[in-house]
């Protein structure tokens, strides 16, 4: 693609993106409700069977993991400072190289290029409105990045307005580059919220 597509108004991006976070918050919300209602409906009915008492351990399992998604695989604040930080610079190829399934969310490994140009660094994205979905529209023509590529930033899809949040696959392989970065550009990871590793799987413990 010679000429890249119209950049994407940030407004928009944001507000596409947030609604989808707050429809996924909503959706687990009423199904952790219905499951907890199950027991006393039935109860109340006069049906005395077992299965209705497993629905409200399967809603305290649906409210723990929208807790655990919430709070360490949402990165939509993030990505909201990094593009009120950083301008967008369009990247003409988006090659997705593995995924994996993770409590915080689908995380896939990615690498964003420039035709022409070679050593693209991996980075792990992540979709800022927690939806387990990869964009495929990325992998037919490009998308727009915001950001430093030793830190992190933001993944923008033309047309859908997907949000993905990246950082390095392999953190510490940038380590030196990021302790011997410049004051200003410190500076600007630090005020978008990118100066240090964010995709951390939560820990789980299961105890018998």
């Amino acid at each position: 693609m010679d000429n890249p597509p119209k950049a994407p108004d940030i407004a928009q991006v944001l507000k596409h993106n947030r609604t989808l976070l707050y429809w996924h918050i909503v959706t687990r919300l009423v199904l952790a409700v219905i499951l907890f209602a199950v027991p006393i409906v039935a109860r109340l009915a006069g049906w005395d069977a077992a299965l209705p008492a497993f629905c409200a351990p399967a809603a305290l399992l649906v409210l723990i993991f929208l807790v655990l998604r919430l709070r360490h695989g949402s990165r939509f604040k993030v990505c909201e400072k990094v593009l009120h930080t950083y301008p967008l610079e369009y990247r003409t190829r988006v090659s997705k190289k593995d995924s994996e399934w993770k409590y915080l969310g689908d995380v896939y490994t990615v690498r964003l290029s420039v035709r022409g140009q070679h050593g693209a660094p991996s980075l792990r994205a992540i979709n800022a409105s927690t939806v387990r979905r990869w964009p495929k529209e990325a992998e037919e023509g490009g998308a727009w990045f915001a950001g430093d590529l030793a830190f992190g930033g933001v993944m923008i899809v033309p047309g859908s307005n997907d949000m993905l949040f990246v950082q390095p696959a392999d953190w510490k392989k940038y380590e030196q580059e990021r302790a011997q970065a410049d004051p200003q550009r410190r500076a600007l990871a630090e005020q978008a919220g990118i100066s240090r590793l964010l995709e951390k799987e939560p820990r789980i413990l299961v105890t018998g």
